[in-house]
């Protein structure tokens, strides 16, 4: 009888914007956990799992965004979950219309081509922007360590990819090769002397060449974050586009909060749209007016819209 009476004070109404997902199951819900950055202490991880024991199915799912969901939750359970969770230090996330939590790869930290701290970045904007409402649509963030972008940064609304510009001390270069060799772009060539020569149209600010060196004649002058704008997935994916380079890393959430308010006021009366979308139909001039206003240094006097990904293979789809 005490359970029959047992009342959840969550609201039924707003139940996806605070991280209850409607299952197929009558009154089963899955939970999606707030996991910025994809990290969480061993202690948080088997919290989770006693939790998911006692009141979920026989497995959670690992989402692509780096969350755990907690799957065949009953909604009476709600109140419980989320309490028992919080013992742990775990909280629910959101979806809807509002900033999520961010990824982010596992960084410098023990990744050897780590260039930035991504973790410490996608903590910040979970601290300070996550649940923050656009009025229009989601609006995801991603962070990459490298070049490589192994969290598919390009595909968010944000996407900022760690960055080394390379300068080279010839008084110090021994001709050793090693640059020449690291290089896979080719942004480094020899000269009839077999020291080397800085092509710096083809760099793609990787930094291997200052990893490599062994008398340190390569030295990162700048590093920060590229960042591209506008990148989605689903029925019509988008890949960001370039808008800054070389971001200092204590500004990133000063930047996405400008990227936030222009979103806001230029989706007005558009209904449901994603910030790529926007910048197609108005181009990117005035996006890049408005960021350059804040940041000169480091945004782009010209770009182009996010590039469309074709799915279609033959009479199919991808």
């Amino acid at each position: 009888m005490a359970d029959e009476k047992k009342r959840t004070t969550i609201d039924l109404n707003n139940l996806k914007a605070g991280g209850f997902i409607k299952e197929r199951g009558k009154d089963l819900f899955t939970v999606r956990l707030r996991v910025p950055g994809g990290r969480m202490t061993v202690p948080r991880l088997k919290k989770i799992a006693a939790v998911a024991e006692k009141y979920g199915g026989e497995f959670v799912h690992l989402s692509v965004r780096q969350s755990i969901e907690l799957v065949n939750i009953n909604f009476r359970d709600f109140d419980a979950v989320a309490a028992e969770l919080g013992e742990g230090g775990q909280r629910v996330a959101s979806c809807g219309a509002r900033v999520r939590v961010p990824t982010a790869c596992g960084g410098c930290e023990y990744n050897p081509n780590g260039l930035v701290d991504t973790q410490k970045s996608a903590l910040e904007v979970d601290e300070k922007l996550f649940g923050t409402e656009t009025g229009h649509h989601k609006f995801k963030v991603g962070f990459a360590g490298c070049p490589f972008d192994c969290p598919k940064s390009a595909t968010n609304d944000v996407g900022f990819q760690g960055a080394v510009w390379p300068e080279l001390n010839l008084n110090e270069c021994i001709g050793c090769g090693l640059c020449i060799k690291s290089c896979t772009e080719g942004a480094i060539a020899a000269d009839a002397d077999g020291r080397p020569v800085f092509l710096p149209e083809k760099c793609t600010w990787c930094g291997d060449c200052v990893k490599v060196c062994p008398t340190e004649a390569w030295k990162a002058a700048k590093r920060g974050y590229t960042v591209r704008i506008g990148g989605k997935w689903g029925r019509h994916p988008l890949v960001g586009t370039l808008f800054a380079t070389f971001l200092p890393e204590d500004r990133v959430v000063e930047f996405i909060a400008a990227v936030l308010a222009w979103y806001k006021e230029n989706a007005e009366g558009l209904g449901r749209v994603r910030l790529g979308d926007i910048i197609i139909s108005k181009g990117t001039d005035s996006l890049l007016s408005h960021l350059r206003s804040r940041f000169p240094e480091q945004v782009e006097e010209k770009t182009i819209p996010p590039q469309v990904i074709d799915t279609q293979v033959g009479d199919g789809i991808l």
